[in-house]
């Protein structure tokens, strides 16, 4: 164990000031190494998703043509690219958003398994050989809250809870399958439904604030940009400015700084489900007990 800094313990029956105390407290004493495990494994596939957000976010400007007020239409050379930049784009995120979810989680569970080490080579296979899994698990998470929002705006409030940690399940519980792990969170958030809920919803609100301040500068310069602070928008200039160079850097870091963000709920859903997992099973408290008969003897 690294004697340097505090072993936060995941594996305890804890309430909803623990659990923010315990994911803030793991991301702030493990950032450095935790952040340079995730863009190690996760880093190529997060570059390729950025500079495909840079692209299309350029083609995608020069598709209207605003210059003829009278018929406005559409620049046929750059659907192609559009389109083009648009599945690069798409593939890339859903690399990203697998690489770096299983990479954070598999670190936790590295973390947890060996008291406070971590092994990079473990997590790093580890992730490489659930990313299928981990592919269909979030297409299953997306059709549920897709489903939840189609039947009402309710049901989103409760799906989104056992959607927070189908993701821990299949990684902490290694034999559960994909199907499995799906179809029990549902029934793990039964255990302590009220305070998965209020944690999740406190830290998504946590992460939307942290989003919006980022997101400030860009939608400032957008107002400026398209003369909406001065009054004085002109179509005609629209195609240039949203290829501005500095709008798209703006926007890049934007959604950099976002998905980066997103490992707040991740750490946070992998500590609910240690909290309800322990509320049902005590199966940290039987390990703690089991390592002091062994101290005494």
């Amino acid at each position: 164990m690294n004697t340097n800094k505090p072993y936060i313990e995941f594996r305890k029956n804890s309430d909803f000031s623990g659990i923010l105390t315990d994911t803030f407290g793991f991301i702030r004493n493990e950032f450095k190494p935790f952040t340079k495990s995730i863009f190690n494994i996760a880093g190529p596939a997060i570059l390729v998703f950025m500079l495909s957000l840079a692209v299309y976010n350029y083609v995608a400007g020069d598709i209207f043509d605003f210059t003829n007020y009278e018929q406005p239409g559409f620049n046929g050379s750059s659907v192609m690219l559009t389109l083009i930049a648009a599945i690069v784009y798409l593939l890339s995120a859903i690399a990203a958003y697998i690489f770096t979810g299983a990479s954070a989680l598999y670190y936790i569970k590295s973390y947890v398994d060996n008291k406070g080490n971590t092994d990079f080579l473990e997590i790093k296979k580890n992730v490489y050989r659930s990313f299928w899994s981990f592919f269909g698990i979030g297409f299953l998470k997306g059709m549920t809250l897709l489903v939840a929002i189609c039947l009402c705006f309710l049901p989103v409030f409760y799906a989104m809870v056992p959607m927070s940690i189908v993701f821990s399940i299949y990684v902490f519980e290694p034999r559960q399958s994909t199907t499995d792990a799906y179809s029990k969170s549902f029934n793990l958030v039964n255990v302590d439904f009220w305070t998965a809920f209020g944690t999740y919803i406190v830290l998504f609100i946590i992460f939307y604030i942290i989003s919006f301040v980022f997101a400030i500068p860009s939608a400032i310069y957008t107002l400026i940009g398209t003369g909406i602070f001065s009054g004085e928008v002109d179509p005609a200039n629209m195609n240039d400015f949203y290829q501005d160079p500095i709008l798209i850097l703006l926007n890049v870091l934007n959604t950099f700084f976002q998905f980066f963000l997103n490992i707040i709920l991740v750490v946070g859903g992998a500590a609910i489900y240690f909290h309800l997992h322990e509320k049902a099973n005590f199966t940290g408290t039987y390990e703690r007990i089991s390592e002091i008969g062994k101290t005494e003897d």
